[in-house]
Parts: C-alpha cells; sequence; structure tokens
C-alpha cells in the first residue's frame, strides 16, 4: 500500500549532465542466454528475468554510490561494466527511518549502491516503442524503497502494454537534509537522475523516450509536483500523475534549522565535515529522535513540528526554483499533461495507527484547526461549514485537507488557470480491510493501481482475498492510467475552473463536479506558501 510508504505517524544540483564516454544502446537486442532475456543498457549489457510473460530487470545502477568522497553529493553516472551484469535482484535500500519498520527492512540487504532502477517489459526490444511509466515512491521523505512487494510492476505493465520503471532514491537526511557544504533536494537531483537514466536507455528496453510518464503517491506526489516545476527535469517526461500529493516544501531557514537540531542528537553540526563520519544506516536515527520530541519545536517550525515532517524539498530558487503551484501558475507544465488527485478519507489511516479513530477529544480537534486551517478564520469556517462534524470528523478533515487534499486540488487549479491540461480525480471507495474502518485512506490508490491486492502491506486494508469489487476497481483505476501514459486521455474530462469536473472512483465510478466543495470554498484563497521558521 502505502501503509508501508506514507506518511509518518502524526505526534508520534547536480552541474550540467555529463554523460559517460559509451556508444549508445544498440538498434538490436543482445542474443539472450537460454530463455533469460538480455539488453544492452548505455553502461552495459544486463540479463534479467522472464516472469508472468514480461522481462525483468532489477538492481541495474543509474548512479553511482552515493558514500565516501560521493556522500552527500549530486548524484553522478553509474560506471559502465564489462561482460554481463546479472539484474535479477533489487538494489540495496537506502538509509531509512525507523516508521513502520523501515529501518530494520533496508538492513536486511546492505549495501552501499542505493541507486538503482528496476524495469519491467513486455516488450524488450529496441523500436517497440512503448509507453513509459517512471514510478516515484512515498514515505514522507524519510523513508521509501523501490524493492517492496506492493510496488512490483509486472501487472501494470503486462496488462497496461507499458514499460514501468521504479527506482530507489536518497531520503532523510541523506536525501533531503539541509547540509552545508553539500548540494540541496540531493534526493530530487536523484530522481532527476533516474529521468535521465530512462532518456538515454529506456528505447533498449522497449520503451519510448518520448512518451515518460512520471507517477507517484504522497511524498513521491510532492515530489512528481516538484519535479514540474525544476528547470532540470525540462524534457524528461511528457505527462505526469499526481496522487495525494504530499504539500509541504520548506525554506532554507527552516531546513537549516531542523537540520542543525537533528546533528545536534549526534553532538554534531549539520555539515558534510561532521556528518560524514557517521555510518550512513545509523544517521536516521537522529531524525527519529528528533521527531519523537519535535512538538517541542512548534512555536518555532509551526505546522511540519506539529505533524512531524522534518524533511520536505527545499525552495532554494536554484535546484527548486519556486514552490509547485507557484510554478504551474507561471505556466511551467503548460506543455506536460497532468492527472492528480486524492482519497477521500487521506488522514484516517495515520488516525488509526496512532490510537486516536474514533477517541479524538474537542481539543485535540480544536488544536488541529488552530494549527492547521487557513487564516485567521478557519477554525470558525471549519466549524460552519462542517457543523454536524464531531471531533474525529473535523480533525480528520482539516489535517487531511492541509496535507494532502487541498495541496492536490490547488495543483490542478494552477495547471488549468495557466492552460495547461489537468485531469482531476477523487478516490471514494472504502476499503473492506478492517471493518472497513480505514474508509478510502492515504495509500489505498497505490495498490488499486499497481493491480497488487494480495501482497505486502495492502493485504491490510484490501483483505487477503481481494473481492470481485476490488479488482474491478483496480482494473478500471489500471486502464486509466496506462492509457493515460499512452494517449493523454484517462478516460474523464479535462478539468477547469468552471464546472471542476472529477472522476470519482467508487464500486459505480461516476463524474461529477468536484465532491469537497466546503473544503475547497475554505481553502480557495489559500496560496500553500513556502514553510519557514516562525517569527
Amino acid at each position: 500500500m502505502a501503509v508501508t510508504p506514507s506518511e509518518p505517524p502524526e505526534p508520534s544540483q547536480p552541474a550540467p549532465s555529463t554523460q559517460p564516454s559509451q556508444p549508445a544502446p544498440s538498434n538490436q537486442p543482445t542474443q539472450p542466454s537460454g530463455s533469460r532475456p538480455e539488453v544492452r543498457s548505455l553502461a552495459g549489457v544486463v540479463r534479467g528475468t522472464h516472469e508472468a510473460g514480461v522481462a525483468v530487470f532489477r538492481g541495474i545502477p543509474f548512479a553511482e554510490p552515493p558514500v565516501g568522497a560521493l556522500r552527500f553529493a549530486a548524484p553522478r553516472p553509474a560506471r559502465s561494466w564489462s561482460g554481463v551484469r546479472e539484474a535479477v535482484s533489487y538494489g540495496p535500500p537506502p538509509p531509512q527511518a525507523g516508521h513502520f519498520g523501515m529501518d530494520a527492512l533496508s538492513r536486511e540487504a546492505p549495501g552501499d549502491d542505493w541507486l538503482t532502477v528496476n524495469v519491467w517489459s513486455p516488450e524488450p526490444t529496441p523500436g517497440a516503442g512503448l509507453p513509459v511509466m517512471v514510478w516515484i515512491q512515498g514515505g514522507a521523505y524519510v523513508f521509501g524503497m523501490s524493492g517492496l512487494p506492493e510496488y512490483d510492476g509486472g501487472r501494470l505493465a503486462r496488462d497496461g502494454g507499458v514499460v514501468l520503471v521504479t527506482f530507489n532514491y536518497r531520503v532523510g537526511i541523506e536525501g533531503f537534509g539541509q547540509i552545508e557544504g553539500a548540494p540541496p533536494n540531493r534526493g530530487l537531483l536523484d530522481q532527476v537522475a533516474a529521468l535521465e537514466w530512462v532518456r538515454d536507455n529506456i528505447r533498449a528496453f522497449g520503451g519510448d523516450p518520448e512518451r515518460v510518464t512520471v507517477f507517484g503517491q504522497s511524498a513521491g506526489g510532492g515530489s512528481v509536483a516538484a519535479l514540474l516545476a525544476m528547470d532540470r527535469a525540462a524534457g524528461l517526461f511528457r505527462r505526469a500523475v499526481a496522487q495525494s500529493v504530499q504539500g509541504t516544501y520548506f525554506s532554507p531557514d527552516l531546513a537549516s534549522d531542523i537540520a542543525a537540531a537533528c546533528a545536534a542528537e549526534l553532538g554534531l553540526r549539520p555539515t558534510v565535515a561532521d556528518l560524514s563520519d557517521v555510518p550512513p544506516y545509523d544517521l536516521p536515527a537522529a531524525g527519529d529522535a528528533l521527531g519523537a520530541t519535535m512538538d517541542r519545536w512548534a512555536d518555532r517550525w509551526g505546522r511540519p513540528a506539529y505533524r512531524t515532517i522534518p524533511f520536505s524539498p527545499v525552495v532554494d530558487g536554484d535546484i527548486l526554483p519556486t514552490t509547485p503551484w507557484q510554478a504551474l501558475s507561471d505556466g511551467a507544465g503548460r506543455d506536460v499533461e497532468l492527472v492528480v488527485g486524492h482519497t477521500r478519507h487521506e488522514q484516517r489511516l495515520f488516525t488509526a495507527v496512532t490510537g486516536l479513530l474514533g477517541e479524538v477529544s474537542e481539543e485535540q480537534a480544536a488544536a488541529a484547526l488552530r494549527f492547521l486551517a487557513p487564516g485567521p478564520d478557519g477554525a470558525r469556517r471549519y466549524r460552519e461549514a462542517f457543523p454536524t462534524a464531531d471531533p474525529d470528523g473535523l480533525y480528520e478533515l482539516v489535517h487531511s485537507d492541509w496535507l494532502f487534499r487541498m495541496p492536490s486540488l490547488h495543483l490542478a487549479e494552477a495547471q488549468a488557470a495557466a492552460g495547461g491540461r489537468t485531469h482531476v480525480y477523487e478516490l471514494t471507495w472504502a476499503a473492506p480491510g478492517m471493518g472497513g474502518a480505514f474508509g478510502a485512506c492515504h495509500g489505498l490508490d497505490v495498490p488499486l493501481v499497481f493491480g497488487n491486492l494480495d501482497r505486502g502491506q495492502p493485504a491490510v486494508l484490501i483483505g487477503e482475498e481481494p473481492s470481485p469489487e476490488a479488482e474491478a476497481l483496480s482494473a478500471r483505476m489500471r486502464a486509466a492510467w496506462t492509457s493515460f501514459a499512452a494517449h493523454g486521455d484517462p478516460g474523464w474530462p479535462a478539468y477547469d475552473t468552471g464546472q471542476r469536473l472529477v472522476q470519482v472512483f467508487d464500486t459505480h465510478p461516476a463524474v461529477t463536479s468536484y465532491p469537497e466543495e466546503a473544503s475547497r470554498l475554505i481553502w480557495r484563497d489559500h496560496a500553500f506558501p513556502v514553510l519557514s521558521v516562525v517569527t
């Protein structure tokens, strides 16, 4: 699901791209060894496997390991190799925060070759010209790995006729900490490097580098939004799908302040000189320690401290010039076709994880409204717009709106207002797991889009034996995503600021005006600015 790579529980540049001096991938496929597929990438030949009618290649380096002298540096293209490289296992994940046991999971596959891609192709031959979909997983920018079973791309590639790519990128302090002597947004630079690898290599795997769609959920959706605003990413993808966009983007002063507090947990300064000596898999513990007491910083750090969000992309004016909403309003994404949406009950998963489901007090609801609702009268407007909502309802609404629902909607609004094409959806189907308590929660869209309903964490939401209803909904969403990747049409009308038509995914899908109108009106004039130190 997405229970794994989603957001944490609550309180609870590169230089211009330089390519290796290697010949471009051959126009002819290499000869396979037995029945195993082989492809000549820019750096060398890789040998994968056949799985359920799809050729699969795992753990292909797209950049050098970012350790040693390259620690905290912008990614550098992977070196070439001679002979045939086995591509049958996922590369080791980057160091992870402790949420959902991800730190222990990362230690089970140690190694420093964190920056690798995985490819699923139904026709791994040059000239096949298949549309390409590149997935960016979520994880609050502090955890996430491409090798989780819920991200297996076999079904999406096979049924949708696409080449599916997943990859790792640095998270937490390694990827997003504001460290003196290091470029900011290293995690975003990793994403750009992976997309450059796709541009330069995907034709050999049967993909069309002119038809690349980048898609991601949660922090992955926030990354997609950031890539739309980045000059370095321009031209690397034609279409984008932003699912449950995490709407947090930090100023350099906030990011530096948080990094200093994080390094202080180790008695160090937030510099390359100090942090380079800390073992990579030990460093996330400092972020976890800070997160455990982050609420004490609420007066200085504001909403990120209240929501326990220590890392996010930094609007540094260079790598990330401005917020995605401002960039799209200025026309940055006008040539990129966009799908954007969210689930109805984004917050409910986190409320359940923290044991507050059905237990939110009036004081907790009031605090959520005070911290998160927009403007000086935001709390009042919520109570007036939702007069029958109890504390649980108000708490869920304002958390969902601030972090995911309204950032997603505002991305679509900015794109449409600037003359770009965008399609909007909302997932309202309630997950049947746990007696339906999770509703249409954060992350439910991930197994439905990938079609992996019975593996990994999604089974908690959907059940160990997915119902025909779940399978049918998954098929509809997969068809919409792959149709959009192939033709730019997900199957419902484009969004505009007049009718505001959206696709509602449920047992009986329908196209209707945006369902969360009350929330839209509350947040209509909110700009989602860069988050800074509170003064």
